[in-house]
Formats: structure tokens, C-alpha cells, sequence
């Protein structure tokens, strides 16, 4: 048997899209633009990582395919349209991620298990719908490539709804009442981009464990209900 070429973490961001977030749409670019930027400048780390970025709101487009940030030279760029569909969201996860760690293995890598950050600013448009998906998205005995996902809400998005789409209570964040949407949506990619670099240090140790940053002016969603 080959020797592997190491083990990587894919890690995917899934930003609202949607009409409600157009007054912010210079944050949410310039926070990617920040956590690629962060990536970069931990070349170890970002050894260990792949990041993709897709933005959501009708269906889901990719803003960056899985990516090793140490040689990626295009910074993604989201656009800004339609509703909040979450059934989107977790239709395609449920077949992008198993197909990506499909081809990261035969690339030679070990893979951990992906992690899914997620910010919304609203409420699922599509009824719940999207339950279904996400259910099959997060059955490891269905789907064994099943993500941890970390789901922040900001706006008019819900403690109970962001508990749901989480995949431990500890992974579920909502945006203190009265906060800035911007403000909020700068503070989720500074704690994104802790987070990827600490989870990325913790694959060289014995016990490699993916590390969850609360973004400040976030309080835990359980803490809401």
C-alpha cells in the first residue's frame, strides 16, 4: 500500500446570498477576502486544510471550489440574489462532500471529517424541507462522510432554527440582540479563520479534534431557546 501524503480537514463556508443581505455585501467580501488572507499567512496550516466557499439562497453556487489556500490565487466573490433556501443548501452538501472526499483520497490523502461553518441572516424559506436533506446529510450510517456543522445566525435568523441545523448545541451561535449585522458578520470570519487555523495545528497532535471558536458578540443559540 502507498504511503499517504498526509491528512486534510475540508472545510466548507455556506454564506446567505439572499436579497437581505445586500446592505452587507462589502463584509461578507471582505471577510473572505480576510480569511483567505489568514490562511496564507499559516502555510502549515493551510497544508492541512481545503477550503471551499458557496454561497446560497434560490440553489447554491460555488464562489471556490475545494482549494489549498497556499497556491489558490482567486479571492471568491459572492452575489447577491434571491431567497433563503435551505433544502438547497443540504441537497448539495449531500452530494458535493461524499464526491469531494472521494477525490481527495484519491488524490493520497487521509481525510478528517469535513466541517461546515454556515452564517444565515434569515429564516428558511422553504417551509421545513429542508429537514429532510439534512437528516440524510447528517446520518453517519448513511452518509459516513456526515459533516460537523456550525451553524451562526445573524438578522432575523432563530436560536431554535440554528440548534436544528447544528450538529452538536456547542456548534449553534446567534448574533446578541441589538449587534450590527455587519459588525456580526466581520467578527463570524475572524472566528472561522481561528478556528480553521487551530483545527489545522490540532491535526499534527496525538489527538487531532476540530476547534470551534464563538465569534464575539455571539452567544451560544441554546443559551436563546
Amino acid at each position: 500500500m502507498s504511503e499517504t501524503k498526509g491528512v486534510l480537514l475540508p472545510a466548507y463556508v455556506l454564506a446567505d446570498e439572499s436579497g437581505s443581505m445586500s446592505p452587507y455585501q462589502e463584509e461578507l467580501s471582505n471577510g473572505l477576502v480576510s480569511l483567505c488572507e489568514g490562511l496564507r499567512a499559516e502555510p502549515m496550516v493551510a497544508a492541512k486544510l481545503r477550503l471551499a466557499v458557496l454561497g446560497f439562497s434560490d440553489d447554491v453556487q460555488v464562489r471556490l471550489a475545494v482549494a489549498d489556500m497556499r497556491t489558490e490565487g482567486t479571492l471568491p466573490q459572492m452575489e447577491i440574489r434571491g431567497l433563503t433556501n435551505y433544502k438547497a443548501v443540504f441537497e448539495d452538501l449531500l452530494h458535493r462532500i461524499p464526491a469531494d472526499v472521494q477525490w481527495l483520497r484519491g488524490e493520497g490523502y487521509k481525510v478528517h471529517r469535513p466541517v461546515v461553518f454556515l452564517l444565515s441572516d434569515g429564516q428558511p424559506t422553504d417551509g421545513g424541507a429542508w429537514r429532510g436533506p439534512h437528516a440524510a446529510l447528517t446520518d453517519k450510517s448513511q452518509t459516513p462522510t456526515a459533516p460537523n456543522i456550525i451553524a451562526c445566525g445573524i438578522g432575523d435568523a432563530r436560536a431554535n432554527t440554528m440548534l436544528e441545523v447544528a450538529t452538536r448545541p456547542e456548534f449553534a451561535f446567534v448574533a446578541k440582540a441589538g449587534t450590527d449585522i455587519g459588525q456580526a458578520i466581520s467578527e463570524f470570519f475572524h472566528s472561522l479563520t481561528a478556528s480553521l487555523v487551530a483545527s489545522g495545528q490540532a491535526l499534527n497532535s496525538v489527538s487531532p479534534q476540530l476547534v470551534v471558536n464563538r465569534p464575539d458578540q455571539f452567544t451560544m443559540a441554546i443559551d436563546e431557546v
